[in-house]
């Protein structure tokens, strides 16, 4: 089916938690957008002040002025607030570096990306490196002999190593550069001494350890190696996700919460690093099949957004009632960084629920995935050609829509896992792709509350991601009892346009995830036509939709989806009107003689296919279109123009391509000998 359906070599496990793509660029409109902008100037100056109470103050306020408030976090950007913070890190008070961590923490986790590039450009690693063997320190000493320090003061560690491995878990994901870096700190014996001790340490400590380790051990071979070496991790990851020699006698919601998150991310981490070598307690150990799968579908399939969404809207009716945190700063009464409301708990309860949930999603997308990643040319893309040779014509005209999809393509690192184990997870994740109130944020505005948007809309996209990839699998070899369920197909068909309907296409700035959803969402309508091809019968606002994206894209990966999806509509032999909208959008396509194609050379090679898989078969009721039409003119008309767009592409640097070019130019000269011997 294409480079375009290949999984995504890079993903964003934290997603922006609080979005500014709402609001104009610049500063001014940030400015006049932020209700706080006469507080951001003296809480910068406090930063630098002599007197270390006012430097702490100063620290504790960046965090609650950022609080849901991307406008106000952006006039702090501005002031340079991350390299002030930076700055107090090496500060001479304890009290003063603590709170510095936790309120760049909290910038990495609402800001993203651009924040975290700015904290790594600015050299926040060097004195986090510091922090590293300090808190190593503390933490052996806490747990050889308890008694030594009092709970408040182990706690303020606690939440500061918390703090420090966030930052360092967003750092990582910030870019290469980044991650190169942090390899250097060598943090993977650092990170998994928390998950040894996890029955002696907060939850909530553990926890952000595994997550930096999941996001290190995600195709980063140095921390895979690493984790791979010593089979003591390994056996106390799986200690986790089998709930051995863990954590006993604890109770609270709050608590089973974290234990779940630390749970999947645990097999997350198995995972990313699998297959294990021997003597490891995971050598042998089918990852996928007998870890991931049936510790994660319980949590995405429990999993209901529309009450989520519901309770997300209660609490924020009620934290209005509650005064402002801004009204409560000031020197004498400032409030910890981390002090918040019993309705401010919830939500925090509520969005950690609902993170879990996309954790899973993705960790399940990874296992679900079955093409390589595109970057090295395997033997078996090199041989393609020639293992073809060996049929004949029609079936290489047959094969050519999957093309990229052969069974020896899915790799496996994650084990033996067949599509024979995925169709149970097609139900929840259909209703996991359904929008809710909350889902996206007003047209240039905010959400009422942008946590609970920003990981529902995230949870959509992975589930979606998710279905792209299963139905990826079994369409590279669909059962014939698959292929003849043509009513599960037109339901999850169905599924998968309501879901788009309700995104809709009134897209404005600050609702990218809803564009994010309809180019996935078209990935994965092109799967599953590719099964039930044939049996889906083709809706005129369906097929108008396909085109209109496919015309208004400027991405070639999805206009080769829009290809692909009409193609697979086009194929329902009493559609006889809807084939010839499909097929005249599809020869629109094709480049003349004298003018290329508009489209660019992989949506081309993707309508010939698509042409020539429809056509192939003179005897369906549809092929009028094809006589009538004088069809094969066209395609006479666009051989020239095919010939100079294949020679056009580069070998050295799109191999692939290149093969399928000269394929596909190849078998659009036989098509056309094909038809005109016909004769009518």
């Amino acid at each position: 089916m294409g480079k375009s359906q290949k999984k995504r070599s890079m993903r964003r496990h934290n997603p922006m938690r609080v979005p500014d793509s709402h609001l104009p660029k610049g500063l001014e409109s940030a400015a006049s957008s932020s209700p706080k902008n006469e507080a951001v100037l003296p809480i910068i100056q406090k930063l630098e002040s002599p007197d270390a109470s006012e430097r702490k103050w100063a620290c504790v306020a960046v965090s609650n002025l950022i609080q849901n408030d991307p406008a106000t976090r952006r006039l702090l950007q501005g002031k340079n607030v991350v390299g002030a913070l930076i700055t107090r890190l090496s500060d001479s008070e304890e009290e003063v570096w603590i709170e510095a961590a936790g309120a760049l923490r909290n910038l990495c986790i609402d800001g993203g990306y651009d924040i975290c590039a700015e904290m790594y450009n600015k050299n926040i690693l060097a004195p986090l490196k510091t922090f590293v063997p300090k808190i190593s320190s503390a933490l052996s000493q806490f747990l050889e002999s308890p008694k030594t320090a009092p709970e408040n003061a182990r706690k303020v560690v606690y939440e500061f190593t918390e703090n420090v491995n966030t930052i360092l878990w967003c750092l990582s994901e910030t870019s290469n550069k980044a991650l190169n870096a942090i390899n250097q700190i060598n943090l993977i014996p650092f990170l998994t001494s928390f998950l040894a001790a996890r029955a002696k340490l907060p939850i909530a400590t553990v926890t952000a350890a595994a997550q930096c380790l999941y996001v290190l051990t995600d195709d980063n071979r140095p921390a895979i190696d690493e984790l791979r070496s010593n089979a003591a991790y390994t056996t106390c990851l799986l200690e986790i996700v089998h709930n051995e020699g863990g954590v006993t006698g604890k109770d609270g919601e709050v608590f089973w919460d974290r234990m779940t998150t630390l749970k999947v991310l645990s097999s997350g981490i198995l995972s990313n690093v699998s297959p294990f070598p021997p003597p490891s307690a995971a050598s042998g150990v089918d990852v996928g099949k007998e870890i991931v799968l049936p510790l994660l579908q319980p949590v995405v399939a429990s999993a209901s957004l529309t009450e989520s969404s519901g309770l997300a809207e209660n609490l924020m009716v009620k934290l209005a009632l509650e005064p402002p945190q801004i009204e409560k700063l000031s020197l004498k009464t400032a409030p910890k960084s981390d002090h918040k409301s019993d309705t401010e708990v919830e939500l925090d309860r509520l969005e950690n629920k609902l993170r879990t949930v996309q954790l899973a999603l993705e960790i399940l997308t990874g296992v679900c995935a079955t093409l390589p990643d595109p970057d090295p040319i395997s033997e078996v893309q090199e041989g393609e050609p020639d293992a073809e040779e060996d049929e004949d014509n029609d079936v290489e005209i047959e094969e050519d829509v999957t093309d990229g999809m052969a069974l020896d393509d899915i790799p496996i690192a994650n084990g033996t896992t067949t599509a024979s184990h995925l169709p149970t997870l097609v139900e929840p994740l259909i209703t996991l792709i359904q929008p809710v109130r909350l889902s996206f944020p007003p047209t240039a505005g905010q959400s009422s509350h942008p946590p609970t948007t920003s990981v529902l809309s995230a949870i959509h996209v992975s589930a979606l991601e998710c279905l792209n990839n299963i139905f990826l699998s079994l369409s590279a070899s669909p059962s014939s009892g698959l292929i003849a369920a043509s009513t599960s197909g037109k339901q999850i068909w169905d599924g998968v346009w309501a879901a788009l309907g309700s995104v809709g296409t009134d897209i404005t700035r600050g609702q990218e995830r809803k564009q994010e959803m309809w180019e996935i969402g078209v990935g994965v309508l092109w799967g599953v036509g590719n099964i039930w091809k044939g049996s889906l019968v083709p809706h005129e606002d369906q097929v108008q939709l396909l085109i209109q994206l496919c015309n208004s894209s400027t991405d070639p990966a999805i206009r080769v989806k829009c290809i692909g999806t009409l193609e697979c509509l086009a194929q329902h032999p009493q559609s006889i009107d809807a084939n010839r909208v499909i097929a005249m959008h599809l020869l629109s396509i094709l480049p003349t003689s004298t003018t290329p194609s508009t489209y660019g050379t992989e949506p081309l090679i993707q309508t010939l296919s698509a042409l020539i898989d429809i056509y192939s078969d003179e005897n369906l009721p549809y092929d009028i279109n094809f006589r009538q039409g004088n069809f094969v003119q066209r395609l006479v008309d666009s051989v020239d123009g095919v010939r100079k767009a294949v020679r056009a592409i580069d070998r050295r640097k799109e191999r692939d391509l290149k093969l399928r070019g000269e394929e596909m130019r190849d078998n659009l000269i036989a098509f056309i000998k094909y038809r005109r011997a016909l004769r009518f």
